[in-house]
């Protein structure tokens, strides 16, 4: 018989064996977490000051995979569905319906319907001077997954407006958008340093399939040269425009890849026409002569560009490729003369600068240094105009969107635009040349270029919106409104972990659920 002591003693051993035989259920658990956690830090080269996709210019919202619009540009630059599964309209572009998908929540469990979007759609119209004049929306009706709008004029290419990030579709109730957007992505936020990093995590629940990563940081430095040594260091899994000097010691690293492809943004010259002096077209074409793009292209854009000829990318059907090129001192000197501008022997007087009406010809230049080939391309400019006669002094600003529409103090802004995000000239158009324009930072006014614009905006007929826009872009570069200098490729470079990383040439789209590294 086994006394009370011996049996005791003899289930303490069982116990024991069994927990130390069995397996141990919360280290499988951690241990195949380890192989399904995974993460990557991307490192952008602009800052965002907030997170609220409907007001924020760098659009951090989408690019992290935490709002999604209705429509979406593909990679060949096609609108496709998003959110929304189809559309139609019945009046050539006056009334839309869009049926929203089904069984899309947002990231905090609350079900997507017309309403939802609608609502919406309507703060973007009300915190957003650009957006409200892009859509030119009169009425929305939601009912059920159906959402029906009716613009003030017909549009018959209204649905690539709701490809722009700025008409994200978030949860407008809750009450931290600008840290905390509620959206339908992959991605949902923790937390966000303003100015600093986004840090981010899968959404479980997420409409589009799988996210194959678990977490994400999308991090900011304009500093190109740090951004490059964040790589180099493995604080960066991936890094957006690297300085283009960088790219052959990046190429010549096997733990490495680097990849160009053509962008739909194009660098460009502004003239502010509230200046007396650049009021002038042979003022501006001047100015323009001093651009000698292919040098531009060669030596400070490592031959990761193309010389522009215009606003859009030369194979766009809508794109005017007629303008010629003319460059140097030799032809500036013409158009100042043309001018009224004093000029003696061919050579500037007084002082060595250009005079008209005992007025010096001196200019202010604004750009921003987040693209570091910009202030490269104003001390070109800076360099060529000295040697015409023409004074020019480069101010560096941290936010150019907001200097040059709400400032007048500038004469020349050195820029950079997504011009054909949607393969469509029309939102480029509108938003810079028509009067109140919410990027027409030149003050534009031009009642010719406008009818075309406005005819542009009301043709169905795509030969005919072609036609149309090659004849307003023709008019822009013949009049110099903007002088358009280079077609930037978009360099990204990567860790060789990362997979399926994709450049999307409208640069909308970056933390996707399709992002991944190997372990």
């Amino acid at each position: 018989m086994i006394n009370n002591k011996k049996l005791v003693s003899m289930i303490f051993l069982v116990l024991l064996c069994l927990t130390a035989c069995a397996p141990n259920e919360e280290s499988i658990s951690i241990k195949e977490r380890k192989k399904t956690d995974k993460s990557v830090t991307f490192l952008f080269n602009f800052t965002s000051a907030t997170l609220d996709p409907h007001t924020d210019d760098n659009y951090t919202a989408v690019r992290a995979g935490v709002g999604e619009t209705l429509v979406k540009i593909s990679n060949d630059l096609k609108i496709k569905p998003w959110l929304a599964e189809k559309w139609e309209t019945k009046d050539n572009g006056l009334t839309w319906t869009f049926t929203i998908r089904k069984n899309i929540t947002f990231q905090n469990g609350k079900a997507l319907d017309a309403n939802a979007v609608k609502s919406s759609l309507q703060r973007t119209i009300d915190q957003s001077y650009a957006m409200k004049n892009a859509l030119n929306i009169k009425e929305m009706k939601a009912n059920g997954h159906a959402l029906t709008i009716t613009l003030k004029e017909p549009m018959p290419k209204f649905p690539s407006e709701l490809v722009h990030p700025n008409t994200a579709i978030i949860d407008v109730d809750v009450s931290s958008i600008a840290k905390k957007p509620i959206g339908t992505g992959p991605f949902h936020v923790l937390t966000f340093d303003q100015g600093n990093q986004v840090k981010l995590e899968r959404y479980e629940h997420y409409w589009n399939g799988k996210v194959k990563l678990k977490n994400a940081i999308f991090a900011f430095n304009e500093d190109a040269n740090a951004r490059v040594a964040a790589l180099q260091s493995g604080t960066a899994d991936i890094i957006y425009r690297p300085p283009l000097e960088s790219l052959s010691t990046l190429q010549a690293n096997s733990s490495f890849k680097v990849r160009g492809v053509p962008s739909v943004r194009t660098h460009l010259l502004l003239y502010n026409q509230t200046n007396d002096a650049l009021k002038d077209e042979t003022v501006r074409k001047a100015i323009d002569t001093l651009l000698n793009r292919k040098e531009i292209v060669s030596s400070i854009m490592n031959n990761q560009a193309a010389a522009a000829r215009g606003p859009f990318l030369p194979q766009f059907p809508f794109a005017d490729n007629t303008a010629s090129e003319t460059k140097g001192i030799a032809y500036a000197k013409k158009y100042l003369e043309k001018a009224g501008y004093q000029l003696k022997n061919g050579k500037v007087i007084k002082n060595g600068k250009v005079i008209k009406n005992g007025k010096p010809l001196s200019l202010s230049l604004v750009t921003y240094s987040s693209l570091p080939e910009l202030p490269l391309i104003a001390q070109l400019i800076q360099s060529n105009a000295k040697e015409l006669g023409i004074n020019i002094k480069i101010h560096l600003v941290e936010d150019s969107d907001e200097y040059v529409m709400a400032k007048d103090d500038w004469d020349l802004a050195l820029y950079s635009l997504i011009t054909a995000p949607r393969g469509d000239a029309s939102y480029y158009l509108s938003t810079n040349y028509l009067p109140g324009g919410g990027l027409n930072a030149s003050r534009i006014n031009d009642d010719t270029l406008t009818k075309m614009i406005e005819q542009l905006n009301s043709t169905v007929d795509d030969a005919k919106r072609d036609q149309l826009a090659k004849q307003a872009t023709a008019l822009i570069n013949g009049e110099m409104l903007t002088s358009s200098i280079v077609h930037p490729n978009i360099v990204v470079a990567y860790n060789q972990k990362v997979k399926n990383w994709t450049t999307n040439p409208s640069e909308y789209y970056m933390l996707t659920q399709h992002l991944d590294v190997t372990p």
